[in-house]
């Protein structure tokens, strides 16, 4: 794999915190020794970028997911993050091209997200779905433009389950454009782990990665709001522009 070409870039710089535009593909941080060398992450290259040895993460985003990532510059700011964090004080909104055209303009999914269990149609450990005994779950969903079979989404999740606005969507009957695990193609994922993403699996899937942008993301700091928004990236907005 090639490392992608777009480089993470400073949206906003504040003197207790980054937010970042993580592009499509990066990781947000090294996951754990001995990880795909080949696969770039956000914290790294910016603690090289900066020589701030002490930045972190306080949240992380999927590494196919481009969008706003805030990284801490110090202990004491990485400690009131988790704390924001931690009361449901930080607001982050996605945008997503999806498969299908609501007939509905806004929605809200109050249904309980968990383990879906491997057996019958699933064979992929990790897929989440709606089910009786899972974690609370709710996230807010707007149309924002209907284009050829697809519609360009706004979401977003009051709670912070694993794939949550993913999970819902395919909840919706909406998978999106790009998903491996929620898109239309059931077989995505495990061909993807057997072959990586070759032009094949990208012609059935429509893009090399899940179209899901983390647009915007606000939250009180020192007594005021600060709300950092990043715009649609290239490559989704190729793809939407393209259905025209």
């Amino acid at each position: 794999m090639s490392a992608p070409a777009e480089k993470p870039r400073v949206v906003l710089e504040h003197p207790d915190f980054y937010v970042v535009h993580k592009p499509a593909l990066w990781l947000t941080h090294r996951v754990r020794a001995g990880a795909r060398a080949e696969v770039p992450d956000v914290l790294g290259f910016m603690i090289r970028e900066t020589g701030e040895p002490s930045l972190a993460p306080p949240h992380r985003l999927d590494r196919e997911t481009s969008g706003a990532q805030v990284l801490s510059r110090d202990t004491d700011a990485a400690r009131r993050f988790f704390t924001l964090f931690k009361t449901h004080l930080v607001g982050k909104t996605y945008l997503a091209i999806v498969r299908g055209t609501p007939d509905w303009d806004r929605r809200t999914v109050d249904a309980p997200l968990g383990d879906l269990g491997l057996g019958g149609a699933n064979r992929v450990l990790i897929r989440q779905a709606v089910v009786p005994d899972g974690r609370p779950a709710v996230t807010d969903f707007r149309v924002l433009e209907r284009r050829a079979g697809h519609a360009l989404i706004q979401a977003y999740p009051r709670s912070g389950r694993l794939h949550q606005i993913r999970a819902h969507l395919f909840h919706l009957g909406l998978p999106m454009v790009g998903d491996k695990i929620y898109g239309a193609d059931p077989d995505a994922f495990l061909d993807f782990m057997e072959t990586g993403q070759t032009p094949e699996l990208t012609a059935r899937l429509g893009l090399p990665r899940q179209a899901l942008h983390a647009a915007r993301i606000a939250f009180p700091w020192a007594g005021a709001q600060v709300v950092a928004e990043v715009d649609l990236p290239g490559d989704l907005r190729g793809y939407w522009d393209g259905l025209g």
